[in-house]
This record gives structure tokens, sequence and C-alpha cells, in this order.
């Protein structure tokens, strides 16, 4: 014979669906919001700075961050190699800033990115 064990959780939990406490619920019955969107890693610190109305939003560290990132997929746009060595050479300095914990924000552990790598991506999808 086995015996149901309740902890005292599940014990309150049930009480109170009992009680009728979780009826009429602001979402019942409506899907998550953001149910089905891709997983952002960063969702908690727009959440932040939307409840909390913060200016300027997203961190500058942190919108550094995002820029590396998503700095592969903007290959494309740049027309010629000195250009993409300029955006290069420009991420590189502010992430040394941001480094340094000049640029405000929580603190980083980006690493300058090799322009000469990334000039050879960028040739090769050219």
């Amino acid at each position: 014979m086995t015996s149901w064990y309740e902890s005292h959780i599940d014990r309150q939990i049930r009480e109170a669906q009992e009680r009728g406490e979780f009826d009429d619920l602001p979402l019942a019955g409506k899907p998550l919001p953001d149910h089905g969107e891709l997983y952002d890693e960063d969702w908690w610190i727009r959440d932040l700075a939307r409840r909390e109305g913060l200016p300027g939003g997203i961190p500058p560290t942190l919108r550094l961050r995002r820029e590396v990132e998503d700095f592969d997929g903007e290959l494309a746009k740049f027309r010629t190699e000195e250009s993409l060595r300029r955006a290069v050479a420009d991420l590189n300095v502010r992430i040394e800033r941001a480094k340094r914990g000049l640029i405000e924000g929580p603190a980083t552990v980006l690493r300058p990115l090799d322009a000469d790598a990334i000039v050879a991506q960028w040739r090769a999808t050219r």
C-alpha cells in the first residue's frame, strides 16, 4: 500500500483552491505573456526597466554586449573593409572602456574582437 504524502506547500495550495482563491484571476484562461516567443536572456532587465519606468531602458554595458553578439549578423551591411575595420575598432574601444568601468552598467567580461578574423569572415560572405 502506498501512502500519499502532501507537503506543507501542497496542502496550502490545495486549501486555497478549495476556498476559491485562484478563481477569477486576471489572466485566467488566457495564454501566458510572451509564450511562444524566442527566449531572451536579458528578459528580466527589460521587464525591470518597463515596470520601474527607467529612462534609457537597458544599461549601456548590456547594450554593448548585445551589439557584440549581433555583430556577425551585421557584416553584410559593410561596403568596404575600411568601414568594417573602423566599426571593429570602435567596438573594441567601447569594450575596453566597459571593462575599466567607464561605461555605466553591470561589469562585463567581453573580449576585444579580432579584426582580421572578422574581415576574413566578411570576405568569405561576399
